[in-house]
């Protein structure tokens, strides 16, 4: 009897313990992650740099080259390339995150993702495409004869064709992993290892979104921070993710669970250190920043889950012969740019609790990334994500007063002096307007004038 009485608790015991396994708990959403390396064919060209240290003598007029024609070939791998994915499933809505260890993304690359997850059945209500800004990951994916030849080398498919793929791969893992998950999110400040290209104040928040199982187990860690990928300079031939590859692939190596890299306000940040040395010290502290933050990381506020869209009207674009050539020529003289660059862009927002999240499609001056911050923290978005080079890429957005200062920043300011401004206003506008409708948004609003 005694037997069966203990044989009948612990079947008792291990029905409760499975029942209570199955029950989602009460605070919890639902997530996933994956991380995909990049296979990058034997050759192709890296991107990031336009200088001679790069480019062949002559373009490759002859074809001896497979995958590049304005560009040296690569010459092997520094260290491994990846895409790191992150799917958020709550309040009806889903959410694709992914990172990618490459300069940038256009409008067409996200297109392309978007219909390689809708075969595979796979429908986010909002996706996210994050390039880290390494100057050293593959080149030859965009299909622009201008970007090309300035910094990304001619178009080859079959490159293109695998980073998408790549990016697909790892989403559709993420998505078939979602399980029960809490969030936390930490402001944590890095060490002074950044400097402004145009002698302005920066942005030392870096913050840290832990996506945890209820064991506390890892599932990923999103990390944003700005500041640029070349601690590797343009003589570096080998494919690298440059010193935030560096510091996630040590944070994935303490917490057995994807590290996702998204770029914050960078148009006028670079590292203070370069060379090899400066990746692995600059790197191991950036590391150290983040594990502190998902140490100290507190819960999300409770919410619904909300994502917004706003399309944004833009002006013509164009080159600005007065910043480019030091400030000798007059304002108005200008290459006009309207077949290379489009006129209107999309940001997607995201808030969930006191967390806010927004694309930006570029690179951002800090102070209007800040200002975006800010206005955030206003609205009751404590930890705000300001996703620099996300979804599509249209250059620099300065300030007004920065734009009339000749420099390199904003020679690559495409769409004029007001358009840093506006964009920042408008990134603010659609955080705030999902933060207080907490469903879903789509909008539109003009840039253009």
């Amino acid at each position: 009897m005694i037997r069966r009485a203990h044989l009948a608790l612990a079947v008792l015991l291990l029905l409760v313990a499975r029942s209570a396994a199955a029950q989602p708990c009460a605070d919890c959403l639902a997530a996933g992650a994956a991380r995909v390396e990049l296979r990058i064919p034997a050759g192709t060209p890296l991107a990031g740099y336009g200088s001679t240290a790069r480019r062949l003598l002559l373009p490759d007029v002859l074809g001896r080259y497979p995958h590049a024609f304005w560009f040296q070939p690569s010459r092997g791998e520094r260290d491994p390339l990846a895409v790191r994915a992150l799917v958020i499933e709550s309040s009806g809505q889903r959410v694709a995150w992914a990172s990618l260890d490459l300069l940038a993304v256009d409008q067409a690359f996200t297109a392309d993702v978007e219909r390689g997850l809708a075969a595979a059945g796979v429908r986010p209500a909002a996706l996210l495409l994050s390039a880290s800004h390494t100057h050293s990951g593959p080149g030859a994916y965009v299909d622009s004869a201008v970007l090309g030849w300035l910094a990304v080398d001619s178009l080859d498919r079959s490159v293109r064709a695998g980073l998408v793929d790549a990016a697909v791969s790892a989403l559709r893992q993420a998505a078939a992993t979602v399980r029960p998950a809490r969030l936390a999110v930490a402001g944590v400040t890095a060490p002074p290892i950044v400097s402004s290209r145009v002698g302005r104040a920066l942005d030392a928040e870096m913050v840290v979104l832990k996506v945890a199982e209820p064991s506390g187990r890892a599932i990923a860690l999103v990390w944003n921070y700005a500041i640029h990928g070349t601690a590797l300079g343009p003589r570096n031939l080998r494919l690298s993710a440059d010193l935030m590859g560096e510091a996630s692939r040590r944070l994935e190596r303490e917490l057995a669970a994807p590290v996702l890299f998204v770029n914050g306000a960078v148009g006028d940040v670079s590292p203070i250190r370069h060379g090899e040395r400066a990746v692995a010290d600059l790197g191991a502290a950036l590391a150290a920043t983040a594990r502190d933050g998902w140490q100290g990381a507190e819960p999300v506020a409770p919410g619904a889950l909300a994502v917004g869209r706003r399309t944004i009207a833009l002006p013509a674009p164009s080159l600005s012969a007065h910043n480019c050539l030091g400030g000798w020529l007059p304002r108005a003289v200008g290459l006009p740019l309207g077949s290379v660059f489009p006129r209107e862009t999309t940001l997607t927002a995201l808030a969930l609790g006191d967390l806010g999240v927004v694309t930006i499609p570029g690179e951002l001056q800090t102070s209007l990334g800040r200002g975006i911050k800010d206005a955030a923290a206003a609205m009751g978005l404590h930890r705000m994500m300001v996703g620099g080079l996300s979804n599509d890429y249209l250059g620099y957005f300065t300030t007004a007063a920065d734009y009339d200062r000749p420099s390199y920043v904003s020679c690559a300011s495409l769409y004029g002096p007001q358009l840093g401004r506006c964009l920042a206003e408008a990134a603010a506008g659609v955080v705030g307007a999902v933060a207080r409708a907490r469903t879903a948004l789509t909008d539109r609003a003009g840039c253009d004038q």
